[in-house]
């Protein structure tokens, strides 16, 4: 018995699709939603022997919880997001707009000196700073933000 334990366990490790198939299977895993990339990432890993998990976490370089989350999905269907999404309601990341502390006023200390306006219609402003000047100035205040994060607060017109 431990010498098929063994032999087991030295065939599930040394597993390995040829190059062609893994290439074809990254392929064709780059071009699903995230929702789809978790679970085929759990369907193939679910297909190979003990270890399918780790070499398709690192074939497919996602994170191995992704997967279990996929066979956790799949083992029970009523976990899976409905079909025209891709997460469930309130999953992912929370806006970095209200997760920051104090990122409007940061935002217009930023913007503060660099800001001009219509004298005659005190609604109309600019500022004489691009986007890239903006997100620098920004993490030079600690607030590592992207363009996307930058033309929110922008468009908030909280100036």
């Amino acid at each position: 018995m431990n010498n098929h334990s063994q032999s087991n366990t030295t065939e599930s490790k040394s597993f390995k699709y040829n190059s062609t198939v893994e290439e074809k299977i990254k392929e064709f895993y780059q071009n699903l939603s995230e929702k789809c990339r978790r679970l085929y990432a759990a369907v193939e890993a679910s297909k190979l022997p003990h270890g399918g998990i780790e070499y398709m976490s690192h074939l497919l370089n996602c994170n191995r919880k992704t997967i279990r989350s996929g066979i956790k999905e799949l083992s029970n269907p009523q976990t899976l997001p409905p079909k025209n999404r891709d997460r469930r309601k309130g999953g992912g990341r929370k806006r970095v707009l209200k997760t920051t502390p104090n990122i409007n006023e940061i935002f217009l200390k930023v913007l503060e000196e660099h800001t001009a306006g219509d004298p005659m219609n005190e609604k109309i402003k600019w500022t004489n700073l691009d986007l890239k000047d903006i997100i620098q100035k920004l993490q030079e205040e600690g607030i590592n933000v992207g363009k996307h994060v930058v033309k929110q607060l922008l468009k908030q017109k909280i100036m």
